[in-house]
């Protein structure tokens, strides 16, 4: 098996869309030796402020020495990001060998239970830990979290970030159906912290939390100036990254007892932690700011908007949004068209985008007064925006790693792994 032969062998798992349920995780996990029983695990799920807030953590830990896995999805650009030990991608060699000896062992499947790429990748992600000897993985949920291949482990600690709507098809069309998918995550008497902020919401995790004996700790926006964080200035943009870092903070605090940490180390980590793609702000030759966030949903949008007036105020961007079309493009237009004096429209290279000319009419609604204009590639959009002065790209992680190629941020990859990232399935019924 080459790289492209491990990478096709990825994409045809594509073709068996993604189911959520544990049975095949913990098959494929008993198959190559149960991994997961040789490694600690600090699980992150929620709606938004999961990678951000496994970045902090990955930061601290290894500030601290330990030697420490992250696995994260999706991936901006190479698929190598989403597996990661001490902040270096796993290398191809890897993952031609760790794909290659899936690719036996899923043979041992039945046709109408064969593992999907989510599943596999898990899997793949659990062995090179464990081969690697890490201290400690800090282990990101995929979708929801009961039912998400992710939780077949055991953490030190869990952590939920926050309840808002997405996926909603899957997880449910209340906040409180929602958390009741992420609760799924919680484990008996292990540690909980959550900077949820609905009430409905938090009653669930709550109640769950007290069932399993679990210690639960509610972070609010008090706790993120309370020493360590005090005075801190974060290297991520956001307001709300401050709440992100005290949810890592109480994270690690929770887990002293297993992993010391002190104050100053995981001050240095988290002065440390770098996250692309999230209100990343880039400045180019000729003098242009483009500022990359994916906000995908309508609770990123939103963090987008105050991020905008927070440290852009005098600022009128040129807006390039594309959407996917089961996100909610109205809403999230609502947000972000206000804020541009000038609008170009995309699709993102992905079956389920939304077209350009849809999000132009949701924008048009939003702000008559912009400049609004469809374009047929993000190539086009960043030529026409080639010279204005301030540039936001937005709507999409997957938008946001084709940036990062075109810009030259990130090396591109001639076989296209951004669309690695593509998954189908059959939604759950509530």
């Amino acid at each position: 098996m080459t790289y492209n032969d491990a990478i096709k062998f990825l994409y045809d798992l594509q073709l068996f869309g993604t189911k959520l349920g544990l049975e095949n995780t913990f098959k494929l996990a008993e198959l190559t030796g149960n991994p997961q029983d040789k490694l600690r695990f600090i699980h992150v799920a929620g709606t938004n402020g999961k990678g951000s807030t496994c970045a902090m953590l990955e930061s601290i830990y290894r500030t601290a020495g330990l030697r420490v896995g992250l696995f994260t999805s999706p991936h901006l650009v190479a698929f190598g990001e989403r597996i990661q030990v001490n902040r270096q991608p796993i290398s191809e060699a890897d993952i031609v060998r760790l794909a290659g000896g899936m690719k036996s062992l899923i043979a041992k499947f039945p046709d109408d239970s064969h593992p999907t790429f989510f599943e596999v990748v898990t899997v793949m992600a659990l062995q090179y830990f464990a081969e690697q000897k890490c201290d400690l993985v800090i282990w990101e949920a995929g979708l929801g979290g009961r039912l998400d291949a992710t939780n077949i482990v055991t953490p030190l600690v869990s952590v939920i970030t926050n309840i808002q709507f997405d996926h909603q098809a899957w997880l449910g069309d209340t906040l409180a159906r929602i958390a009741g998918e992420k609760a799924g995550i919680i484990k008996p008497r292990v540690p909980v912290i959550t900077a949820v902020d609905d009430t409905a919401a938090f009653r669930i995790l709550f109640e769950t939390a007290r069932r399993n004996e679990s210690p639960f700790s509610l972070i609010t926006w008090t706790q993120a100036e309370y020493p360590p964080l005090h005075g801190l200035a974060l290297p991520l943009l956001g307001e709300h990254q401050r709440v992100n870092a005290a949810v890592a903070v109480h994270a690690v605090k929770a887990v002293r007892k297993e992993i010391p940490v002190s104050d100053d180390i995981i001050r240095a980590g988290l002065l440390g932690v770098v996250w692309p793609g999230r209100l990343q702000l880039v400045e180019r030759p000729g003098g242009q700011k483009l500022l990359l966030d994916g906000a995908h949903n309508i609770g990123g949008a939103e963090s987008l908007r105050v991020a905008l007036k927070t440290y852009f105020s005098s600022q009128h961007p040129t807006l390039v949004l594309g959407i996917l079309q089961d996100k909610d493009c109205d809403k999230i237009c609502e947000i972000l068209a206000p804020l541009a004096g000038r609008i170009l429209l995309v699709p993102v290279n992905s079956q389920r985008t939304a077209s350009p000319h849809e999000l132009a009419l949701a924008c048009r609604a939003a702000n008559p007064a912009a400049k609004i204009e469809e374009a047929d590639s993000l190539k086009k959009a960043l030529e026409l925006a080639g010279s204005d002065a301030f540039v936001v790209i937005a709507g999409s992680l997957y938008l946001i790693g084709e940036a990062m190629e075109l810009l030259k941020l990130s090396p591109g990859n001639p076989g296209n792994e951004r669309n690695l990232n593509e998954w189908a399935g059959t939604p759950s019924k509530h």
